[in-house]
């Protein structure tokens, strides 16, 4: 019991401290969790042989991520995608494969070893790419997309590729018995190992694996409903808990069974209860679980790194990884030059997915655990497939670099052609932006729409709504747009720094337009008052006043007192900002800025006199 508590500890305390520092150094949580194990394992030494079947456990999160992938993957949604996930995505995988298999046997490996080699190699990492292009802003340029789809390929296609692998083991030689019988093991290798196809005909292996398989269909289709609501019954929050680890284990254990992956099964089980009323309940429950377990089987993936390895042949590995990024770049250019994608969009899709990704580590794993790959290659392929991650943000480095250069040549966003124009232009309609459209254009005023997410645009087409699809910063959309004749615009993007460079450009370009703009917080404010904004809207402020006033009202205040206190903290709050703005200094924060805090408590007594002043005031006026 000690032993495990250490162990239990020295894994988690090495998560809380490695992952949220590789976080804010924008590395990843992958990587966090491969330099937790690495920093315990061959570098401190505080864990040793038990990773190995820790690592066996931790698969299971593996199991767990395929089945909330399958939620997530409806079938008529992958329907919608299928040219470019079957062209884009399909043609990356298949030939990246080659490539790289060719590479191998031409290193001296066997053709089975190679193509589990290839397979591994040929995905990218689904968590750097997307955090990566999610925080640079990038996933709805046309490279962002292509990588979205490519991506989404190779994680469905993780699937199959399991299913693959056990194939190319050498499997052992059916022997029969003295009558012609196919002979069953009794007491030999498979004897302590549960089985419902060891020994069948072959006919006979593939009616018991279908049946398995539309039992994992029908049980999704027609049993789920009611165990549900029969848990429902109970009213007790931890059996939903349970129930969905019942679903995913059980379905596991039955893939296991009949031969076939539990990951496989459990992919099919989530895409047969994507379109269920109970899938969001099934991926609270279960992401928690998936997390941990995902990254402690990354953290054994680190901790059995061979490090001893990389230092005996350093220039080899490093030489090794970057021929694969180079492999898979020239692939991924050819590509996206076939499928039309031009400028920085090609090259953001060509470096954002040329390094190796965490499916290779879990693909490694398995196939040493089937036989395919042997241990000293897999220690190898382990640390090629490590380093190339760690390359990747030099990767996106580059990118930024090409892109600086290209920037007047190739723009990043495929953008709608604006054919028309309004006297106001709105850019950015999410929450914020839809509310203020749907106002103006029911007063009987036309408006300009435009966003950069293409989900956003389409779904306010559903609703008769219509918008552009473009970066509203951008000079020429703005120009399209009417930025020189219209009389308002409106920033209400979700990016504060964005909404900051178009005020201060549609600010230079036109003294007289009227500005609207979103802030993210008082600060914010500041930033968009130097800007040369004219009405400035904090996204919370209008919402939490109202509610202040609903509590005033309940506590003893009428009405009309209630909405008299408002009325004097919202004229204050906007007299205070512009106070505040002459003493604020972006490159000091506000807790160190003398000035700032002496003025902030002068407006703050001078707020508690106005309120205290309003109520006497309209106190005589009732008497």
């Amino acid at each position: 019991m000690e032993n495990f508590l250490y162990q239990a500890t020295i894994y988690l305390a090495a998560a809380v401290i490695a992952v949220p520092f590789a976080a804010r150094l924008g590395l990843g949580s992958v990587l966090g969790y491969l330099a937790a194990g690495i920093v315990i394992g061959p570098v401190l030494g505080l864990v040793g042989s038990e990773t190995q079947e820790l690592q066996h456990f931790a698969e299971f999160g593996v199991v767990m991520m395929l089945f909330l992938i399958g939620l997530e993957l409806e079938p008529r949604a992958l329907w919608d995608m299928r040219h470019r996930l079957i062209g884009l995505g399909g043609l990356q995988i298949t030939i990246s494969t080659l490539a790289l298999m060719a590479a191998a046997m031409s290193a001296g490996q066997s053709w089975s070893v190679a193509l589990a080699i290839g397979l591994a190699l040929s995905l990218s990492s689904t968590a750097i790419v997307l955090q990566t292009l999610s925080e640079k802003g990038l996933m709805q340029t046309g490279g962002g997309r292509a990588a979205f789809s490519v991506l989404l390929t190779q994680d469905i296609a993780v699937i199959p590729i399991l299913a693959l692998l056990p194939l190319l083991a050498s499997a052992p030689n059916m022997s029969l018995n003295a009558d012609g019988s196919i002979k069953r093991a009794a007491e030999g290798e498979y004897a302590d190992k549960l089985s419902l196809v060891d020994g069948l005909p072959g006919w006979g292996v593939t009616l018991v694996t279908i049946g398995a398989v539309a039992a994992v269909i029908l049980a999704g289709i027609y049993l789920t409903r009611p165990l549900f609501r029969y848990i429902h019954l109970s009213r007790l929050r931890e059996m939903y808990t349970a129930l969905a680890l019942s679903i995913v284990v059980g379905i596991s254990f039955l893939m296991t069974l009949v031969g076939l992956s539990p990951a496989l099964g459990a992919f099919l089980a989530g895409v047969v209860l994507a379109n269920s009323e109970f899938r969001h309940e099934l991926e609270s429950d279960l992401e928690p679980f998936k997390g941990l377990l995902l990254g402690l089987f990354f953290i054994t993936v680190g901790a059995g790194i061979n490090f001893g390895l990389f230092f005996s042949e350093p220039a080899d590995l490093i030489g090794l990884a970057l021929l694969v990024i180079l492999a898979k770049g020239i692939v991924l250019y050819v590509l996206g030059r076939a499928f039309g994608l031009k400028g920085r969009d090609r090259w953001l899709f060509t470096l954002s997915l040329a390094q190796a990704g965490e499916f290779g580590f879990v693909l490694i794993a398995f196939s040493v655990g089937q036989g395919v790959i042997p241990t000293s290659v897999s220690e190898k392929l382990l640390l090629i497939i490590a380093l190339s991650m760690l390359i990747t943000p030099l990767l996106f480095i580059t990118y930024d670099f090409i892109s600086s250069r290209m920037r007047d040549k190739s723009p990043g966003h495929e953008a709608d052609s604006i054919d028309e124009q309004g006297p106001v232009i709105i850019a950015g309609i999410g929450r914020f932006g839809q509310i203020v459209n749907r106002l103006v254009q029911a007063s009987g005023f036309k408006t300009v729409v435009l966003d950069n997410n293409m989900e956003t645009i389409q779904l306010m087409r559903r609703f008769g709504y219509k918008g552009f699809l473009g970066d509203p910063t951008r000079p020429e959309l703005l120009k399209a747009a009417g930025l020189g004749k219209a009389r308002v615009l409106v920033a209400a993007m979700n990016n504060r720094q964005a909404v900051t460079r178009l005020v201060a450009y549609a600010r230079r370009e036109r003294p007289d337009l009227h500005i609207v703009a979103r802030a993210h917080d008082r600060n914010h404010v500041y930033e968009l008052y130097r800007a040369g904004a004219n009405d400035i809207v904090r996204e919370m402020f209008d919402a939490s006043l109202r509610a202040g006033r609903y509590v005033l009202e309940n506590v003893g205040l009428s009405e009309f007192e209630a909405d008299a206190a408002e009325r004097t903290f919202y004229d204050h709050d906007r007299y205070a900002v512009q106070q505040l703005a002459e003493v604020w200094d972006p490159d000091i924060p506000p807790t160190e800025n003398t000035a700032y805090l002496a003025r902030a408590r002068e407006l703050e007594k001078e707020l508690e006199l106005a309120l205290t002043n309003r109520a006497s005031e309209e106190g005589r006026k009732s008497a």
